[in-house]
């Protein structure tokens, strides 16, 4: 039986990677810190073993790492509005955290280590779409902490011979995910009879993929992938935030008179667009449209008020 050790497992991403894994016969241990967006909640239903504690406790990695034959690393500070307000826990959590924990993991010969990443690590595009090759350009205290891991994860492959491999994705969404992010923002507001907060213009465009579709990719690149290896996992819309918003409008019955326009973020990056034709090769399909997954997504927030109404 395989022992996967997913850290970060209670929170959005990481929860669901830990459901999809039902049926594969792994045991799994997760270990999260129960920040503000962890909530063991999450895996309710989940066949796993819990450890509380953080990624930086070097001497908690040596107790739970080992044994394992591969770790999924989830654990990460994620919201750039507030990496502006307090970069400090980023670069802690982001870049000492995925250092001490590759390292724990080199100690215990850990077979095979995926790091969870983002588009967001190169900044921005005008135009076509980043390969894995594309040169870091991040722009804000998150990305550049990202960044920072991504490149420790790097150097633990090439110089210490750790087969860790990277996966970079574009904006997640799904049930389940905190009230912080673009989508469960605007529907749980909506749903209030808030008003929603459009940055801007309404016009800087992300790549949106389902939940379900990236954990999927990671899968697979923690079954084939190379170390030292960069991994795009694409969705299957790029949305303007404006063109978002008119669609969540629509999808909980609200007009545009609930659009509040705020002054546009610091930094904010005007569009994030991945090539993901490397994991393509590898058998990589996202499974879930965007239509089909953002309808599934509203109702899952109006049917579940007592999860977020608290938040």
């Amino acid at each position: 039986m395989k022992r996967i050790l997913v850290t970060g497992g209670a929170g959005f991403i990481g929860s669901h990677f830990v459901h999809s894994l039902a049926g594969t016969g792994a045991d799994v241990t997760v270990l999260d810190k129960l920040t503000y967006a962890g909530d063991r909640g999450n895996l309710d239903g989940a066949a796993h073993t819990f450890a509380h504690g953080d990624v930086c406790d070097a001497g908690l990695l040596a107790e739970v790492v080992p044994g394992h034959d591969l770790v999924v690393n989830f654990a990460a500070e994620s919201h750039v509005d507030r990496s502006i307000d307090a970069a400090a826990e980023f670069v802690r959590t982001n870049v000492l955290g995925t250092q001490t924990l590759l390292q724990a993991c080199l100690d215990a010969g850990v077979p095979r280590v995926v790091q969870v990443s983002t588009d967001e690590v190169y900044g921005s595009i005008d135009e076509g779409s980043w390969t894995e090759d594309a040169p870091l350009r991040p722009r804000s205290p998150y990305s550049a902490s990202k960044a920072g891991g991504d490149l420790i994860a790097r150097s633990y492959a090439i110089t210490y011979g750790l087969h860790v491999s990277i996966t970079r994705a574009g904006n997640t969404y799904g049930p389940r995910q905190y009230p912080e992010k673009l989508i469960p923002l605007f529907v749980t507001n909506l749903l209030r009879g808030r008003k929603v907060p459009l940055y801007g213009d309404g016009g800087n465009v992300r790549d949106w993929i389902h939940v379900e579709d990236h954990c999927a990719g990671i899968r697979l690149v923690a079954e084939v992938g190379e170390p030292g290896e960069v991994y795009h996992v694409a969705g299957t819309a790029e949305l303007s935030n404006r063109e978002l918003t008119g669609r969540l409008l629509e999808a909980c019955g609200k007009g545009w008179d609930m659009v509040e326009h705020v002054e546009d973020r610091k930094g904010h990056d005007r569009r994030y667009s991945l090539d993901d034709g490397k994991l393509r090769a590898l058998g990589y399909r996202p499974r879930v449209p965007f239509e089909r997954g953002l309808k599934e997504t509203v109702r899952w927030y109006a049917d579940n008020r007592d999860w977020w109404a608290g938040s």
